[in-house]
This record gives structure tokens, sequence and C-alpha cells, in this order.
């Protein structure tokens, strides 16, 4: 009996997928056809022979640390602005201040960083400031939001003992909560900031038609 199950599911996913070819309408012949495989061969023949000449490496050095400078920095930005969103979105400060924070992170983290960028460029013109500035926004989304659903997954025992030795609630949260919760905060943050240089770096590729 499991091995009919197995196979109808089998048949089922075959169906499936020569349906969506069929659907779509790929034309596969396209992708070897008309030079396809000698032009992704060339494009890949190209790696072997890179361009070495001085103005090349130094375009080459100045696009490389300006990345790293967009994507550190709107990181950066984003940490601090989603942390700072996500203390009321974790319910630190009443339910009103948690459906507005919220509110503010899913509108930010839903316009996707283009969209952002171009709104920034209407105020800070072209160049990297503006591409900085669209990878914080949509970034602080992201992380307030990761950020907020570990301050509320946090074991509030160690801000609780602090409190009752008389401690504020800023010294509970700095040493009581943050200490647990920092190790994840920090790997959301790094995450965001290599998927940050994948998107700057692919937007290069594509101005520059590589």
């Amino acid at each position: 009996m499991n091995r009919v199950i197995n196979l109808l599911l089998l048949g089922a996913i075959v169906a499936a997928v020569a349906a969506s070819f069929a659907y779509l309408q790929l034309d596969l012949q396209a992708l070897v056809g008309n030079g396809g495989l000698g032009q992704m061969g060339e494009y890949a023949g190209r790696f072997l022979h890179p361009d070495w000449s001085a103005g090349h490496l130094k375009a080459v050095w100045h696009g490389a640390l300006e990345t790293l400078a967009m994507s550190g920095l709107g990181t950066l930005l984003a940490m601090i602005l989603g942390l700072l969103l996500a203390l009321p979105a974790a319910g630190r400060f009443g339910w009103p201040l948690q459906g507005a924070a919220r509110l503010l992170l899913n509108a930010l983290r839903a316009i996707p960083e283009l969209v952002w960028a171009a709104l920034t460029v209407l105020a800070a013109g072209l160049g990297p400031n503006a591409g900085t500035l669209a990878l914080a926004l949509h970034t602080a989304g992201v992380l307030g939001r990761l950020f907020a659903e570990a301050l509320e997954n946090a074991p509030p025992e160690p801000a609780a003992a602090i409190r009752l030795q008389g401690g504020s609630q800023v010294a509970a949260f700095c040493f009581g909560t943050l200490p647990n919760v920092w190790p994840q905060l920090l790997a959301y943050s790094l995450y965001r900031w290599e998927n940050n240089l994948s998107f700057i770096h692919l937007g290069r590729c594509r101005r520059y038609g590589v």
C-alpha cells in the first residue's frame, strides 16, 4: 500500500513539473541554441584572464571599499534603529506602543531595498548615501522584528533579580536581559550584513553589465 502511495506521489510530482513547463512555456532550445552555451563558456573563460592593469585594480579596490563601507554602515544603523524599535515591539512600554512599533517594523521590511533607494535618492541625491540609507531602513525592519522576538523569549529571571536588589529598569535590561540575547542579536546582524554585501555586489554587477 505504501509503495502504491509513493508511486502516486511521484507521478503527481512529475505531472506537476511537466504542467509547470507547459504553462510557463519555457524554451529550452533557446538556452542551448543560438550560441547560448558558447556565450556562457566565454563568460566563464573571462575569469581565467583577469585584467591586472593599474586602472582596473584601482577601480576594483575603490568599489570593494565602498561596498564594505555601505554595507557596514547600513547594517550598523539598522542595528541601532532595530533595537530601539524592538524594545517597544517586545511589549516593554505597553501594548499601544507595541502595536505601533510592530506596524512600523512591518512597513519598513515590507518595502524592498530598491523602492527605499528610489525614495532616499530624493532626499540624499545619487550616490552611496542613498544606498546606505535604503539598506538601513529595510534592514532595520528585519532586525527589529528578530530582535523583538529574541527579547520576548529571553528569560526574565536575571532582570527580575536585579530589580529585586534595587536596580533600575535600565540596569536590569543592560545586565540581566541583554547579555542573554546579545549572541543571538549579533548573529542576526552578521547574517543581514552578509545579505547586504551580496545585494550591493549584485547591484554593481547589474550596473556594469557583468
